[in-house]
């Protein structure tokens, strides 16, 4: 019962995004998530992969229908790297560190999307045009300069408070500038 509520209310909350703005495919979509905290319990101490299952089967959904790319921020433990398909860090220029996330090290998120991934790697950073932070893990390093946090009426993923953002790019140039 408990999976079937995350996966509605992770539904819900990324119809509602799509809704308010324009995902441009082929773009990264960065996803950090605290298993521990969608079940109530402390970030990095209950770390539970059936939880992470029941994430990514919505994730993984949405980023098919918009041709998106999904990227998952690992823990503190691996310095916040990320899990991706290789083919898709060669594409951006990312390169692989040596690393596998697991459930004590990477978190249960990331360690779940390894395991799914057909040729999964771990990379140091990522510049995304997008994401979801579901349990306050953090992934503003992760996303392009200007992020832009986009309101839904889900404000939790089971008991973690979520926060989902788009970029823009910068306005730059002064009061003589114009910008569409």
């Amino acid at each position: 019962m408990v999976t079937q509520q995350i996966r509605t209310h992770l539904t819900q909350l990324l119809s509602e995004f799509e809704e308010q703005i324009t995902l441009r495919p082929n773009t990264i979509f960065v996803v950090g998530c605290s298993t521990s905290e969608v079940i109530g319990q402390k970030i990095g101490t209950a770390g539970a992969l059936e939880i992470a299952e029941a994430i990514f089967e919505p994730l993984q959904a949405f980023a098919k229908k918009h041709q998106l790319y999904l990227a998952f921020q690992g823990c503190e433990h691996i310095n916040r790297a990320i899990t991706m398909e290789a083919t898709i860090a060669d594409r951006f220029g990312y390169e692989p560190v040596s690393v596998v996330p697991v459930r004590t090290a990477g978190g249960s998120m990331s360690a779940y999307a390894y395991t799914q991934f057909d040729n999964p790697v771990v990379v140091e950073t990522v510049k995304a045009s997008a994401g979801i932070d579901i349990g306050q893990t953090l992934i503003g390093m992760h996303l392009k300069a200007v992020a832009v946090p986009v309101r839904t009426s889900v404000r939790m993923v089971g008991e973690a408070v979520v926060t989902i953002a788009t970029t823009r790019p910068k306005l730059i140039g002064g009061e003589r500038a114009l910008y569409k």
